[in-house]
């Protein structure tokens, strides 16, 4: 079983990718230095915004989650996994993260890629105010199913 999603936000002059263990697409339309996480902002939707099938799918622990985001010319693939512990309603924010940490804003857990492991010429595409589109494709492997 699959579902998809896409979401579409930019990147902001203040875009620093230096967070050591997540990265994080924003509603927001401000960004301080202090959101280092932050890889996007103005994004159209938040967690809570996502498709119910696709929502449905990463609340499974045998999910996995491929995220495509491209900004420019520039593209990054990330994976990470679902859980049944995901809430997915957070109104404005998306976070991924490297542990196994949840809170409403998580839509990925044991992500293999954080803002600081995020490639800079991505980075700086983000900070020149690119669009940013974060495709997201979430699987359970028929082979997984009980």
């Amino acid at each position: 079983m699959k579902a998809r999603d896409i979401v579409r936000a930019r990147g902001h002059p203040l875009v620093r990718g230096t967070h050591p263990t997540t990265f994080e697409v924003t509603k927001d339309e401000t960004l301080t230095l202090s959101g280092d996480c932050i890889i996007g902002v103005a994004a159209d939707k938040g967690a809570a915004d996502l498709d119910p099938d696709l929502k449905a799918l990463l609340r499974d622990d045998r999910a996995v989650l491929t995220t495509r985001l491209t900004a420019g010319d520039k593209t990054v693939e990330v994976s990470s996994r679902g859980s049944a512990a995901l809430t997915l309603d957070h109104p404005a924010d998306l976070v991924w993260r490297r542990s196994d940490f949840i809170s409403d804003r998580t839509i990925g857990i044991r992500a293999d890629h954080v803002a600081a492991s995020l490639p800079r010429e991505f980075i700086e595409a983000l900070r020149r105010g690119e669009e940013l589109v974060v495709e997201l494709e979430a699987e359970v492997s028929e082979n997984d199913r009980p």
